[in-house]
């Protein structure tokens, strides 16, 4: 039932309000009695889920709308299911309400509204004058001053006026929030409560109290520590000032203001990913986790590892260490990657079309793999025209180019090629089908290439580079600028769990002076094997031990590896190296036993698998085995299906005994002919057996030696 009410002839003052300031219950007028303190039915109806919660205009923003403008603009709110804000003041103290209402359709000059929570709006009437109406028009709000015809507990009807205006009603909107849950901390004490409204300079929120709590435990003069989250996801977690509260002793709101304009997400560093301008520049599109409105801003520069973007002042929603868990970058609407983000830093900077703009940093968290070659793909050629990574090949050209620069000697032709046929098929997976196990680098002109490095990951968190050749009338260039390529690709790449790139790994041989100076010149310069180590292998074929058939003598055994061999392999190392090979083959006492990548390697249509035993004499240790299978050709030296041994105690361990457990783990590998690459490389030398060359394995590990790794490379391209 509908019931008449006197009219409200005059809108509202206007209250002043900060831009980093919520509207919030208004001190009582002198003289005032206590009951004046807003009752729970007012403070649901101002922090209604359906309401935006403007705070009331500022007078020099208004500009004159028509009747017809404000209908059409009503039908539209109720085309979209949405709200406007009505405005009550109250009839003897200096407070107000704004009370959310769903507009019915209109189609001429009396407007008919329903209360968004009818259950509460009878406690207000008796109380409260209706001011005015605001309508949503954009970024902006249409204020209208009807007059009342009905009012009761389902709703209002009004007369529309013949003029309203339209006011911008901050300088900085603030957005409404739903279903965002608060974490509270200040001197040990933890207050829940609920996200009510933000923008990127201050949000605000309400707490409650649960006894024996008081908000008198809460210093307004000292920071809290705020959690923003939804289920279990994290959005926003720091420090905060209070700049405002209302009062309430089962409740409170408070405006709070983040302590911190930037976030150091990782340590400075001084040789950072390479920040660049595109023409046409992407946009970034994405949902905010704490309105669940659609954004569209413009990319202002990019990079491997984080963007930057702009927005208008008076409608920033990019605060310093918010997460954005799912963003969209699209390029010329053809084509978009996806990842997870975080704001790093805000700036405001001067007047930009006559209006602030400010300028937001956001870092990378994550990316899918592919996505990001996309995007790396695209930096690399904007810096360098003849730099490509992960480009389709011409394999005719690829091979070509790999007889010409010598990296197939006639030596390692000899060895494969009765497989040409099979190993042409392996490069067919690795270099059309992108798989994400394999990355190469290319550095070709005018589609010739000169020079090539790739990597394959064949550890769990560890890429092996291999294949590193450039044409000897470009080595001083091509050669150096693939190296160049991976090792920014590397640093762009590091960060991001999925991608696993805990470490770098390469074979090499210690008389080719290109890679004992590049690889062996920085573990040199380092001095640290836990950050960069070599370790040199012995590399010999099995067939040609002597006495490689039969049994092993009584009291020896070859059994499966145990968590007590790997225990005994770890010491040993340690003492013997106390690099990183254990770490970055997954053989560590935590690690051993998962097997993960090769499910990844038969998504890509790839074979790879391994078997770990122990060559044990009573119950000490002697050997540990490690048998690797994979694809034919994936590494043209076999160094990705081989033996890998390495000695622990050489006492006793005659030569035909080494043979014997060597010709049998290779039958537990399935393979009659296979290679072995023995450590330590001593063992078969001091026996004599048929060493064919010297493998050094040189690891590094990315978190720790990125910048140093940066610095010395960038010493030996500077010229190029």
């Amino acid at each position: 039932v509908m019931e008449n009410s006197k009219p409200s002839l005059a809108a509202a003052a206007p209250q002043p309000g900060s831009e980093n300031e919520s509207e919030m219950a208004a001190a009582p007028a002198a003289g005032a009695q206590a009951t004046s303190e807003v009752t729970a039915a007012e403070k649901s109806l101002l922090h209604g889920t359906g309401a935006s919660g403007p705070e009331p205009p500022y007078p020099d923003a208004a500009q004159k709308v028509s009747r017809e403008l404000l209908i059409n603009r009503l039908n539209f709110t109720h085309f979209q299911d949405d709200c406007i804000q009505v405005h009550f003041a109250h009839r003897r103290y200096e407070r107000s309400l704004l009370v959310p209402a769903l507009p019915q359709p209109c189609f001429g000059e009396e407007l008919e509204c329903r209360w968004v929570h009818p259950a509460d709006i009878s406690a207000v009437l008796p109380s409260y004058d209706l001011d005015y109406i605001l309508v949503p028009r954009g970024r902006s709000f249409i204020q209208a001053v009807p007059k009342v015809i009905a009012i009761g507990p389902e709703g209002v009807r009004l007369a529309l006026p013949a003029a309203s205006r339209e006011t911008r009603l901050r300088k900085v909107e603030r957005q409404t929030c739903r279903d965002i849950s608060v974490h509270a901390l200040q001197n040990a004490t933890a207050f829940a409560g609920r996200l009510l409204d933000f923008n990127a300079f201050s949000f605000r929120v309400e707490l409650d109290a649960t006894p024996p709590q008081r908000f008198e435990w809460i210093d307004p003069q000292r920071p809290v520590s705020i959690v923003l989250y939804k289920g279990s996801a994290t959005f926003f977690s720091g420090e905060c000032t209070i700049t405002r509260s209302t009062q309430g002793d089962a409740t409170r709101s408070y405006v709070m203001e983040p302590l911190k304009q930037e976030v150091h997400r990782y340590q400075k560093a001084e040789f950072r990913s390479q920040r660049q301008e595109l023409t046409p520049s992407p946009d970034l599109v994405f949902r905010h986790p704490l309105t669940g409105r659609r954004m569209d801003l413009k990319v202002a520069d990019l990079s491997g590892s984080g963007f930057a973007t702009e927005e208008d002042e008076h409608a920033a929603v990019l605060m310093p260490g918010l997460m954005l868990p799912e963003v969209e970058l699209w390029f010329a609407n053809s084509f978009k990657l996806t990842g997870s983000v975080q704001v790093v830093f805000r700036r405001v900077l001067g007047r930009k079309s006559a209006l602030r703009v400010v300028h937001c940093g956001l870092a990378l968290m994550d990316m899918p793999a592919q996505d990001h070659v996309k995007l790396l793909a695209m930096l690399h050629q904007s810096k360098d025209r003849n730099a490509y990574i992960c480009n389709e090949l011409e394999l005719e050209a690829l091979w070509d180019f790999l007889f010409e620069t010598g990296f197939i000697y006639p030596e390692k032709y000899a060895w494969i090629h009765k497989k040409k046929t099979a190993i042409k098929e392996t490069y067919e997976k690795l270099y059309t089908r992108s798989p994400q196990i394999a990355r190469h680098f290319i550095y070709q002109d005018k589609g010739v290439i000169q020079g090539h490095v790739a990597m394959i990951r064949f550890w769990r968190n560890t890429w092996l580079i291999h294949h590193h050749a450039a044409l000897k009338t470009a080595l001083n260039k091509a050669g150096l600028r693939v190296l160049d390529q991976i090792s920014r690709f590397t640093h762009d790449t590091l960060r991001f769990r999925s991608l696993h790139m805990d470490h770098l790994a390469c074979y090499y041989r210690p008389q080719n002076k290109f890679p004992h100076r590049v690889f062996g010149g920085f573990a040199q310069y380092l001095k640290n094997p836990q950050a960069c180590s070599i370790d040199p292998f012995a590399y010999l074929r099995i067939r040609q031990l002597p006495q490689a058939e039969g049994a092993l003598p009584s009291g020896w055994q070859l059994s499966p590896a145990d968590d007590g061999s790997i225990a005994d392999l770890n010491d040993f190392y340690s003492e013997r190296s106390g690099g990183l090979m254990l770490k970055a083959m997954d053989l560590e006492p935590d690690r051993w036993k998962a097997d993960d990548l090769s499910q990844e390697y038969r998504r890509a249509g790839l074979h790879r698998q391994r078997h770990l035993l122990a060559l044990s004499h009573g119950k000490r240790l002697k050997a540990f085995i490690i048998a690797n299978v994979s694809e034919i050709g994936l590494n043209l030296s076999d160094l990705t299906t081989c033996l890998q041994v390495i000695i622990t105690d050489p006492g006793g361990l005659e030569p035909e005994i080494f043979a014997r457990s060597l010709h049998l783990s290779s039958q537990v590998a399935g393979l009659e002919e296979m290679v072995a690459l023995v450590y330590p490389a001593a063992y078969p030398q001091r026996h004599g057996l048929p060493i064919d060359k010297i493998y050094n394995l040189w690891l590094v590990n990315t978190f720790v030696a990125d910048q140093a790794y940066l610095k010395y490379l960038s010493r030996l391209t500077r010229y190029i």
